[in-house]
């Protein structure tokens, strides 16, 4: 029996990575994303939709679709954004509520309408998308990390009532990632901190214990590695994937 998943913000970057590792494993992908041209690129046998992970009508229609295909047995709730970097002071309450939103309110209306179908077939797995900046903390990223810490929140939730119908919970943490995303916030820590990019990197890369940043890759084999059977009592957990951070804020 072919196995289904849902990634959002599948079309790029870490969600792109998971599309593939899932298409590898045999899965029937289907992803969402709000870049038009990004889901240009990819593969025609994946079941590609243009979707706003915050907009409710945009979530349930792609549900929908999913269920007259025979239901869902992997959600990857990957949508977000980085957000702003800045001193608290210094965020504007409309960037915050944005970063908020992409990044929580997604991944609640991906649970939420994964739910029944799931619950209707007494298995499944939920993988939410957290971040190391969920487990500690950023300086100058306030948005950005209260939603990663609320996602972990909403995760811990769903394994709780999830659980007594087959279907798990889990989120991953991704640390800095290789990647445009992360590029963006190099440069905007580096005008903050007043350092140059290469500062900030090198200090993003020692605060790691292996000295590195992580790629979409490593995130996607776990979410993969999380959907199978092998993870089959594997949740309510946090799983970082992040070169085990030592020092969340080195001072490079």
């Amino acid at each position: 029996m072919t196995r289904r998943v849902l990634i959002t913000a599948g079309a790029s970057g870490v969600g792109r990575a998971m599309a593939e590792a899932f298409d590898a494993a045999g899965y029937d992908v289907w992803i969402t994303d709000i870049d038009a041209t990004a889901l240009q690129s990819v593969p025609e046998h994946w079941t590609a939709r243009k979707a706003d992970a915050t907009n409710e009508a945009d979530m349930s229609g792609v549900f929908q679709s999913i269920a007259t295909k025979g239901g869902l047995d992997a959600l990857c709730a990957n949508a977000g954004i980085a957000g702003p970097t800045a001193a608290v002071e210094d965020v504007d309450l409309s960037d915050w509520r944005s970063c908020i939103s992409v990044n929580l309110d997604g991944a609640f209306l991906a649970a939420k309408y994964a739910a029944p179908l799931m619950k209707a077939a007494h298995t499944g797995s939920v993988i939410l998308t957290s971040s190391t900046a969920g487990q500690y903390g950023y300086p100058y990223r306030s948005p950005y990390a209260a939603a990663k810490w609320a996602v972990i929140g909403l995760m811990k939730t769903l394994a709780m009532e999830f659980g007594p119908h087959g279907i798990r919970a889990n989120a991953i943490c991704p640390g800095a990632v290789e990647g445009p995303r992360m590029e963006g916030v190099l440069q905007r820590e580096a005008t903050a901190k007043g350092m140059t990019r290469d500062q900030v990197y090198a200090g993003y890369a020692s605060g790691t214990s292996m000295g590195r940043f992580v790629e979409g890759r490593d995130i996607a084999n776990m979410a993969v590695f999380l959907a199978s059977n092998s993870a089959r009592l594997i949740s309510g957990q946090v799983i970082a994937v992040d070169g085990h951070t030592v020092n969340p804020d080195p001072k490079i």
